[in-house]
């Protein structure tokens, strides 16, 4: 796995592995399966940058569950969010009273995951919960509770495992941080 790679002119820094990662995923997988035993929720993925960790965390999951997908936008090619929410795809699955795990990739302004629990919450889901890969505490403009945080990191920015920049590099297996901007 490389330390340090390049993108555009900007060079970034590995920040989280491949097992680090995993080993964490594993951990809230266990933790969930514990909280949701004989209950099946559903898991609605952020898309796009949840893609990858929902994928390896429903792997883990050993209850029931179903899943499904909301699309938002609020970054557009920036590295800072534009401030304003914009939903391009909505639920297929009915969610009234139902156990709802929001999946999210990163949680950094709180903007999108509020607006997610909003739009969620107009269905009257019988419970609402948030799992979030990373956490940027010192970002946060927003406070929303999250239920399951992976990893709480510094505001910098972040790409790979699912995480974008310019839609691009979520490809990479591990996070890299950026390091010095060209």
């Amino acid at each position: 796995m490389k330390r340090h790679i390049k993108f555009g002119n900007d060079k970034f820094e590995l920040y989280l592995s491949e097992k680090q990662i995993l080993a964490r995923i594993i951990k809230l997988a266990q933790k969930i399966n514990k909280d949701y035993k004989d209950r099946v929720p559903i898991f609605i993925g952020i898309l796009n940058g949840s893609f990858i960790f929902m994928s390896d965390l429903i792997r883990h999951i050993k209850i029931d569950c179903e899943v499904d997908f909301l699309k938002l936008s609020s970054y557009g090619d920036a590295k800072i969010s534009s401030g304003h929410v914009t939903l391009l795809k909505d639920l297929n699955a009915t969610i009234g009273g139902r156990d709802i795990i929001v999946v999210e990739d990163i949680v950094d302004s709180g903007l999108s995951i509020d607006f997610i629990k909003k739009l969620i919450c107009l269905h009257k889901p019988k419970t609402f919960k948030i799992v979030s890969l990373l956490y940027k505490k010192d970002a946060v403009k927003i406070n929303v509770k999250i239920d399951y945080i992976g990893f709480s990191i510094p505001n910098d920015f972040v790409i790979g495992y699912g995480l974008d920049y310019m839609q691009k590099v979520r490809n990479l297996p591990a996070i890299y941080k950026l390091v010095d901007k060209g």
